[in-house]
């Protein structure tokens, strides 16, 4: 095991470094500037901003003295926003995406898994057809429309929940936006789930299990779910990482200080190194949530050997 982790941070280290390259690049490429402006800035005080924050110097000694920063753990001062640096502004604004995205994920795994297998169970008969019914269209409905729907009956008509804010975290604000996030999720997961549980279940193992008369609850979730959820296992690492970083739509709407909201904001504004770590933690998700879902794919199935 310890082999096989070694081997993939040696792939992770140069995947990163890619990451940080193109999106380094991308940005500078971008037309507009941080320091374009409603109100024109004189060229003396904008040759004195670009020196203060060394976009004067030739754009690969730029680069060069980025990824030193990064290195050591440095991503660089917000170009927007006074007296910041990016590491303060994320450690600001990610408690809000993590709340809501480690919420989704929770209800989204939960009920999707439950779903599958009642549907899988359930083949070909009403509640199959329910539960896909309702799956097709959690991933064919997006974001942005199942959002304003929910404000405009559970938040505007009925007035039980509250269309926007964040609150302090109370539970009535993360209700909506909790629930838009988890039912793509669900969706999905409980299709996963049924085709890997209709699969498992017609398997000779599963057979010989009730062969030998074991309860059918037995069979289900000791022998069927655990082979039956690996496929599911290698979808939930970067979709963590998606849910984990925010939603770019789901935050905008309900006004919430996430990352997702804060990712849009800085884009517009030319804010790089803000954009830029966070393209950083993103993709460190992504390789880190890859590497446990391995791990846990490994741990379901002693088929899987990690050398």
């Amino acid at each position: 095991m310890l082999r096989f982790i070694g081997r993939r941070l040696l792939v992770a280290i140069p995947t990163l470094f890619m990451v940080v390259t193109l999106a380094f690049f991308m940005m500078r490429a971008a037309p507009g500037s941080p320091f374009d402006m409603d109100r024109k800035l004189s060229p003396e005080i904008e040759r004195h901003v670009r020196e203060q924050y060394g976009m004067n110097k030739p754009l690969i000694v730029q680069y060069a003295d980025y990824v030193g920063g990064v290195l050591h753990g440095d991503l660089g001062p917000s170009l927007k926003y006074k007296d910041k640096t990016v590491l303060e502004i994320l450690k600001e604004n990610y408690p809000v995406s993590l709340k809501l995205g480690l919420s989704a994920i929770v209800i989204a795994v939960v009920t999707g898994v439950s779903l599958g297998v009642l549907a899988a169970l359930r083949q070909n008969r009403p509640a199959d057809y329910g539960v896909m019914t309702v799956a097709i269209l959690g991933v064919c409905v997006p974001t942005f429309v199942t959002a304003p729907l929910l404000v405009l009956v559970f938040g505007s008509q009925l007035e039980w929940l509250p269309v926007a804010g964040w609150n302090g975290g109370r539970l009535a604000n993360l209700v909506l936006p909790v629930i838009v996030l988890a039912l793509p999720q669900i969706a999905i997961i409980s299709r996963l789930t049924r085709a890997g549980m209709i699969e498992v279940l017609r398997s000779n193992y599963i057979r010989t299990a009730r062969a030998k008369g074991l309860p059918e609850h037995r069979i289900v979730l000791r022998h069927a779910l655990r082979a039956a959820i690996l496929p599911l296992v290698s979808y939930l690492g970067p979709a963590c990482a998606g849910l984990l970083t925010g939603s770019l739509v789901v935050e905008k709407i309900f006004n919430l200080p996430g990352l997702g909201k804060f990712f849009v904001i800085s884009a517009l504004q030319r804010d790089y190194t803000v954009v830029m770590g966070m393209v950083i933690v993103y993709a460190a998700l992504i390789l880190t949530l890859n590497l446990m879902s391995d791990l846990i794919q490994a741990a379901l199935d002693p088929r899987v050997r990690l050398a």
